[in-house]
């Protein structure tokens, strides 16, 4: 009868579950967070080490969380919490964006316009109300992500207290010379009746009613005589115009002049399109395009001049009595058209700056509702599109239409409404550029900033260089207001404006952005109110986010600046990080962030943007109640964000899939280290079995490489890196081998405490990098660690590994790694061929020169169990038998063959010594050893 020894076994044994059930465990996990306060505590542990600032950009408080939103709060998390390990204070303090003309469209759908069913104030209240219902549903979804911050104390744009250091920043800028009010045209979206600035105007493809038309040239013979024609060989009785081109007709009512380039050669042309003779003043490049346009086979030409000999050249208007001159502009190109610009200052920047240089008046006929004024002739009343089409019939009835064509062109239009904007001249106050040197100051800056990726120094530095002055003022209601007074009759701010800035600063953090609102010049101003205007107009929601920098370090001590880093999508170098440079240049002289750092969009598996038409969009809040955060984070962690990151039912099944290989490689850790009291247990590093040692090695390099790239942010190398660890260096060669002396030697022998020893280390260093990655799991992991430890891993700082771990072992492991996988190969051959049914039913013997023999035979018997094969033997030859196997190493060849000796009941060892003792016929002389004597010893493996 077979004795029964299970009881002498050291099976793992651990209340770590192998199923994740992650969509369940990790909404009690958050409770437990919150209910212990766990930011709290970390914050407590943090102090008096050295700061690390992440400022977080705020999303918009405006809807349900999608997965671009997701992506960004991970990585932020992933960020803060890998420095808090790295031995910083890492605070990390959540933001709303509150203001601005999305929240306004919620609110009128249900309490219609301002002026309509409800006043200013109630529908300021109502916007309020609503923006805090947003901040609540997205907090709520974010914390479900695992992120950790101070939830419970955000700043919102909205706080009476940010907005009132809002207004105090505006005060510093205006103190440093950069704000101005100018009549200039603007970005104007006619569903927002409001200008926009830069960072609101996206491109979108549209087709455009383009039209070429006839400026008549008033004087023939100034002209004859600038492009050097005998007036007497000359007809000056035929037409002559200079021809433009463009693809909004409706502009040409505020028409002010034409524009030709001073260094482009303009030809005179004489062709009959039909209605006889006629001659047109075109750019020599563009004469063969034009007359391909209009039909037109055969033309001569007539004369050739510069652009800057037509300056000052008089045309008539084409549908107006009004005389407009040629002037020059660098602007003009030869990309299309004729070579001379419509220019009308009221409707373009370009044509506003050229049109300043020659005293043009800045005419702009187009009301904020996008219709021509009552005193625009021809045209009042006309909603500007529409009236593209009566354009064109006055230019074809007063005989100065050329030709119309539709074309295919990109053009902005407002990013919320998705609908084109026009160009329109308003009063609004700006930002300038370079009245006080801001464009100089903001691209100094860039360049001691640390971009990543790299490209983004550059993406930034031309937007900036090539950027108007930013108009900051908006015509709406919910936002913070310009608290300024204007003199009615100068123009002039009122001398005390900084005083009176902070003044209404305090009012504001008192009483909220309506203190300005309901106050009566008066009351600041006494009798002087009546000279002055109280401005009405609210800022761009782009400035509130834009001095994030300076209110929130007002507002929260732990938020320092310059911040360590900014965080956000690539589209940011227009927005956020290109709002909060100039606002802290202008006021500071200084970038508002040391490192700025940007991540790609959600794509599906075919590189396709997330769309609710094509049906491929993932919504976080299904996947965290479905695969859990967690894999969502590995997913996040292990995707070279720098570029588009794919995602996919089925890549997440993968991201899956991965998670359980180290999440069952984590539960093999835990289960083994059974009885193991690392305080009392712990065997020194240098008393250690040397494979055990060999894997603290490793662990400890890899722990090196893991920090690195922490550091770096290169997330995806330390999942690849972790995830190979598990599969490869544990789960494909120490794992296996260590089995045997784990569930075979005694409980408390020397060889099996080496090996808990190996996996505590293994263990207590891994839950620490898998935390700021798989926080719900890594603090799952921890509550089962031995030993006497702290309530959370996010507590603590990376593993301290014992000394020694550093050193490299003077055994050749990568060649008992090459030598393991080649024999393995040969197992299997003897597997599948039906000869053997397990490796320890095979002997195996390695044939190599005497000097690698030597290195293989370091390990004597305890070759096998590193083989995993009941015998295990090295012969040195430089002639091996014939039924040997080359491995891959050069000069090594393997020789197995199913074992004929004895099957030992307890450690399935084939072996010769079976039985050897009398009391215990089944056992070999190792397990009688283990379980009777001192046990057994075990140096390498």
């Amino acid at each position: 009868m077979v004795a029964d020894y299970k009881q002498t076994i050291n099976l793992p044994q651990t209340g770590f579950p192998m199923k994740a059930d992650l969509a369940k465990r990790e909404p009690a996990m958050l409770e437990t967070w919150d209910r212990e306060d766990l930011y709290g505590k970390i914050r407590s542990v943090s102090k008096g080490r050295p700061g690390y600032v992440l400022t977080d950009g705020p999303p918009y408080a405006n809807g349900a969380i999608h997965l671009g939103h997701a992506v960004n709060k991970i990585l932020k998390d992933i960020i803060v919490k890998s420095r808090t390990l790295d031995g910083y204070d890492a605070p990390y303090v959540p933001g709303w964006d509150c203001h601005g003309l999305p929240i306004e469209m919620q609110v009128e759908k249900t309490h219609g316009r301002v002026g309509q069913k409800i006043d200013a104030k109630a529908f300021r209240a109502a916007c309020r109300e609503y923006a805090y219902r947003q901040v609540d549903a997205q907090r709520k979804d974010f914390k479900r992500l695992g992120v950790l911050g101070d939830w419970e104390h955000p700043y919102l744009t909205m706080d009476p207290r940010f907005e009132a250091e809002q207004l105090r920043a505006f005060a510093m800028i205006i103190k440093n010379g950069h704000v101005y009010k100018g009549y200039k045209p603007v970005h104007w979206c006619l569903n927002c009746r409001s200008a926009l600035a830069e960072a609101e105007v996206e491109y979108e493809d549209i087709t455009s009613p383009s039209v070429y038309v006839r400026f008549e040239v008033l004087d023939r013979t100034d002209l004859a005589a600038r492009l050097g024609l005998q007036s007497d060989l000359v007809d000056l009785d035929v037409p002559t115009s200079i021809a433009i081109w463009t693809t909004t007709p409706w502009t040409l009512p505020a028409n002010q002049a034409v524009a030709v380039h001073p260094q482009i050669d303009y030809v005179l042309v004489e062709f009959d399109l039909g209605g006889g003779r006629e001659r047109l003043l075109v750019a020599n490049e563009r004469v063969e395009p034009l007359m391909l346009t209009l039909g037109v086979g055969a033309w001569t030409t007539l004369a050739e001049v510069k652009g800057q000999v037509l300056e000052h050249l008089q045309l008539h208007h084409p549908f107006y009595d009004r005389v407009v001159p040629v002037i020059l502009g660098d602007h003009v190109t030869l990309d299309a058209g004729t070579g001379a610009v419509h220019t009308a200052p009221g409707h373009g920047l370009e044509d506003y700056i050229v049109g300043r240089r020659y005293d043009l008046p800045i005419e702009n006929p187009v009301g904020g509702d996008g219709r021509f004024l009552p005193s625009t002739p021809l045209f009042a009343g006309e909603q500007v599109f529409d009236a593209n089409a009566h354009v064109i019939e006055v230019l074809g009835s007063e005989g100065r239409l050329l030709k119309g064509e539709p074309y295919h062109h990109a053009y902005p239009h407002c990013w919320r409404h998705k609908t084109p904007v026009i160009f329109r001249a308003t009063p609004q106050w700006f930002i300038s550029m370079d009245q006080a040197g801001l464009r100089k100051g903001a691209l100094e800056a860039i360049a001691h900033v640390d971009w990543m990726p790299s490209w983004g120094e550059q993406r930034i530095s031309g937007m900036i260089a090539g950027r108007p002055d930013w108009c900051v003022s908006r015509q709406r209601t919910w936002g913070v207001p310009i608290p300024l007074f204007v003199d009615k009759e100068t123009g002039e701010l009122h001398p005390r404006t900084l005083e009176l800035i902070e003044e209404v600063a305090q009012r504001v953090e008192r009483g909220g952005i309506d203190a300005w609102f309901d106050l009566d010049a008066a009351t600041l101003l006494g009798a002087d109110a009546a000279r002055y205007d109280k401005s009405t107009d609210v800022m761009d929601v782009w400035f509130d986010s834009g001095v994030v920098h300076h209110a929130v370090t007002q507002l929260r001590p732990e938020i320092v600046a310059p911040s360590d880093l900014y965080l956000e999508g690539s589209d940011q170098h227009r927005g956020w990080f290109h709002s909060s440079l100039l606002t802290s240049v202008a006021m500071h002289g200084r970038a508002p962030y040391r490192g700025v750092l940007t991540h790609g969009f959600t794509v599906d598996e075919k590189g396709r943007k997330m769309s609710k038409s094509i049906g491929n969009t993932l919504v976080p809040q299904k996947l965290t109640n479905t695969l859990g955060a967690d894999v969502v984070r590995l997913w996040i962690a292990a995707t070279d964000y720098a570029n588009e990151m794919s995602v996919s039912d089925e890549i997440l099944k993968r991201m899956a899939d991965s998670y359980r290989r180290i999440r069952n490689t984590v539960r093999f850790l835990l289960g083994n280290m059974h009885g193991f009291d690392p305080a009392l247990d712990a065997v020194p590093f240098h008393d250690l079995v040397a494979i055990d040692q060999w894997v603290i090695s490793k662990a400890f390099t890899l722990q090196n490489d893991v920090v690195t790239a922490f550091r770096n942010y290169e997330f995806h190398s330390i999942y690849q890196e972790v995830h190979n660890f598990c599969v490869v260096e544990l789960g494909g060669f120490y794992l296996d081998i260590i089995k045997d002396r784990l569930y075979t030697t005694g409980a408390e022998s020397r060889p099996r405490r080496s090996a808990q020893t190996a996996l505590y280390h293994l263990a207590d260093a891994m839950v620490r990098w898998l935390a700021p990655i798989l926080s719900f799991t890594a603090e799952e992991v921890w509550s089962f660690m031995p030993g006497e430890r702290n309530e959370s891993v996010f507590l603590n700082t990376w593993h301290s590994f014992p000394a020694g771990a550093e050193r490299e072992s003077a055994i050749d492991w990568p060649a008992f790694i090459a030598l393991k996988a080649d024999v393995a190969r040969q197992l299997e051959r003897l597997r599948t061929a039906g000869q053997i049914g397990a490796p320890l039913e095979a002997e195996v013997t390695i044939y190599a020169p005497p000097e690698q023999a030597q290195r293989f035979a370091a390990l004597g018997d305890e070759l096998r169990f590193l083989l995993i094969t009941s015998q295990a033997k090295v012969v040195a030859t430089d002639t091996p038998p014939p039924d040997s196997v080359p491995g891959h190493t050069e000069n090594v060849w393997i020789e197995v063959k199913p074992s004929t000796q004895p099957k030992c009941v307890r450690c399935w060892h084939l072996r010769p010594d079976v039985g050897s003792d009398p009391r215990y016929p089944e056992l070999c002389a190792r397990c009688v050893v283990n379980i009777e004597g001192p046990g057994e010893e075990r140096k390498y493996a």
